[in-house]
């Protein structure tokens, strides 16, 4: 049981001692992401934005992993405001399809570079 730790410059690097994301015994457990743009650095200041760039953030990471939205099994949503959570399901449609994975939000007093959310994965490899 080794566990290899999942790194793209396609994503935004960590902005603390953690990786972007664990695979191991079959599975990929990513960070929480945030819509920063990997290639600017930068965050936009509106949800929608930040919450499509997440997206592709975690797609990023997933795919460095060798599998991708399709298999994830369980998400984690993290929102500053919870007037937030119809907006941010409208954009997480977009991402998921189908069968969709298990899910929790919650509200946050406050998120890292004051983000309006941060979106965490477990997802199935291959």
């Amino acid at each position: 049981m080794s566990k290899e730790v999942i790194e793209t410059n396609k994503a935004p690097g960590a902005l603390g001692p953690y990786s972007q994301a664990i695979k191991i015994n079959g599975m990929v457990y990513t960070s929480g992401q945030l819509g920063i743009n990997p290639e600017t650095g930068e965050m936009p200041d509106d949800l929608e934005s930040q919450a499509h760039q997440v997206f592709k953030n975690i797609k990023a990471v997933l795919e460095a992993a060798g599998t991708d939205m399709d298999k994830v099994v369980k998400t984690l949503v993290f929102l500053s405001d919870m007037d937030d959570f119809l907006a941010v399901n409208k954009i997480y449609e977009e991402y998921f399809t189908g069968d969709y994975p298990a899910r929790s939000a919650v509200e946050v007093a406050r998120l890292p570079k004051d983000a309006k959310l941060e979106v965490e994965v477990i997802a199935v490899c291959g």
